[in-house]
């Protein structure tokens, strides 16, 4: 089998997951995060774009409810034993193959938690969820009971985190190599993706960002590609991918000689990022690290240019996008974890001047704070 986890991390992390349950009063939970479904039994599949379950009983019982694709998988990658298979027809409901399952399991009359907050459950089938479980019992949101266990991460999660962290650096390395005038922004990409995969890597949980001209002021994927200009900027924003577990990293590049005020952002930049990696402190509400973040920008006069979050939660996340819980934003009471990972990032995208600069990298919580993982400085790269 392909676990990525000793069958004992596994089921200790279900019973932790059962003791949550306990202490929510639920008596079962029914899952439509892949991400849930990988952290607890090593399910690796993107089967979740179409209706599947993982139910897990307060007993520790496990039951899959899948497509027959994902059958293989399932007993390939994971300690799932009970598989259950239901068939594509014109007709066919499997939130009504899920209650009878329910039923079968001594479900009438219980306390289920639901994960409501999941890409694998869609509003429509969300509903046909809540119209085949009516009167069976009481359906409760627990989006983030698992979630919250996956944000403190184990010492063999840590070394595929740390392992993601190498990789994104040899990505940075081989965009270094290629930014030039006249670069073109495919070569880069397929060489920094290249290098993760060469490297044992996966596919990030999102597409990376890369942006040049005016799609450097973009932190979000565009299609179309064009060549860098004698002068030009160019921002990337990508991930080392290791068995799922993600290492960020965000740098914007000015190609050719930078003018004053870019030279100045990246400076205000460093000085952010330091600050909000000193406030990510065992104890304290991340929210202050964003507040970190605000306090060396606005005073510096960049306010207007800032975003209102400055970073999340990373770790093994699954298509459409690598972001998880929490999130650095003003006010947010988590409070920072050792074995948390963080991915901080400052976006400073002045639209008056056309200027953007970023900088951002993945740090480990620990005894003593917030440890980057990365091995590369936060010197401002020219090309």
């Amino acid at each position: 089998m392909a676990l990525h986890f000793s069958r004992e991390e596994l089921a200790e992390r279900r019973s932790r997951a059962c003791a949550l349950m306990a202490q929510a009063e639920l008596d079962g939970l029914l899952m439509f995060r892949q991400e849930s479904m990988y952290y607890l039994t090593g399910y690796d599949t993107f089967g979740y774009v179409f209706f599947q379950c993982l139910y897990l009983g307060a007993d520790g019982r496990l039951l899959l409810l899948t497509r027959a694709p994902d059958l293989r998988q399932a007993r390939e990658t994971s300690v799932i034993e009970d598989i259950r298979i239901w068939v594509d027809a014109p007709d066919a409901d499997p939130a009504l193959e899920l209650r009878d399952i329910l039923l079968g399991l001594g479900c009438r009359g219980k306390r289920l938690g639901v994960e409501y907050e999941a890409y694998g459950l869609t509003a429509r089938n969300g509903k046909r969820l809540e119209t085949a479980l009516e009167g069976i019992g009481e359906l409760s949101d627990a989006s983030e009971l698992v979630s919250r266990l996956r944000a403190v991460k184990s010492d063999a999660e840590v070394a595929y985190v740390r392992r993601a962290a190498e990789l994104a650096d040899a990505a940075l390395e081989e965009a270094i190599d290629l930014a030039a005038p006249g670069a073109f922004e495919g070569d880069i990409l397929a060489a920094m993706q290249g290098a993760v995969f060469k490297g044992g890597g996966d596919y990030p949980g999102n597409e990376y960002i890369i942006g040049s001209g005016p799609g450097a002021l973009l932190c979000r994927y565009y299609s179309g590609r064009r060549r860098l200009d004698p002068r030009d900027q160019l921002t990337l924003e990508w991930a080392g991918a290791y068995r799922h577990y993600h290492a960020a990293m965000m740098r914007t590049i000015p190609v050719g000689r930078p003018p004053e005020r870019q030279i100045e952002m990246h400076g205000v930049a460093v000085e952010a990022l330091l600050a909000v990696e000193a406030a990510l402190r065992p104890g304290r509400p991340v929210g202050e690290a964003f507040d970190a973040h605000a306090r060396i920008l606005d005073k510096a006069g960049y306010q207007a240019h800032r975003l209102n979050a400055c970073g999340y939660s990373l770790g093994t996340t699954f298509s459409p996008n690598w972001m998880d819980w929490p999130m650095l934003y003003h006010g947010n009471p988590e409070a920072a974890v050792p074995g948390m990972v963080f991915f901080c990032h400052m976006i400073i995208f002045d639209s008056e001047r056309n200027l953007a600069m970023t900088l951002g990298r993945t740090s480990l919580i620990t005894e003593r704070g917030a440890e980057p993982l990365s091995a590369k400085p936060l010197d401002l790269i020219t090309v």
